[in-house]
């Protein structure tokens, strides 16, 4: 920034990268046209179609790898030995876990196919019907 007298004021110029930041300040506390709230709400929705799947289909991939891994610590590990488990007992628990985790992480796959083709199916006319507008104009 650079600053210069002129006939008893100051003049200031800035650099490129600082006129970016200042336009991009400005910019948050214009108005924006009714053209750009469409599109800003036309890509919320389209993002808002994927982000519930992909944070359903998180979950269910973590809890199943934390219970499959679950299952595997009684089975090889002394996990069973420290909690007082009859060998036994500890392998046939540990298949189980082991089971349930692991058909819990391959659901999540089709769950997200699943949650994104009905949010799909909800919002469509929403979505179409932003898309038409904006296409119109």
């Amino acid at each position: 920034m650079n600053g210069t007298n002129h006939s008893g004021g100051f003049s200031y110029t800035y650099s490129a990268e600082e006129q970016a930041q200042v336009r991009r300040i400005r910019d948050k506390y214009t108005t924006t046209s009714p053209e750009e709230d469409k599109l800003s709400r036309l890509r919320r929705l389209d993002a808002g179609v994927t982000q519930a799947a992909q944070t359903v289909a998180l979950i269910f991939g973590v809890l199943g790898s934390l219970i499959l891994g679950l299952g595997m610590s009684l089975i090889m590990t002394e996990l069973a030995s420290i909690l007082s488990i009859p060998p036994a007992l500890a392998t046939a628990l540990g298949l189980l876990l082991g089971i349930l985790g692991g058909a819990l992480a391959c659901l999540a796959y089709p769950v997200y196919h699943a949650i994104v083709k009905h949010r799909r199916k909800k919002l469509a006319p929403q979505i179409l019907l932003l898309a038409d507008e904006l296409l119109k104009q």
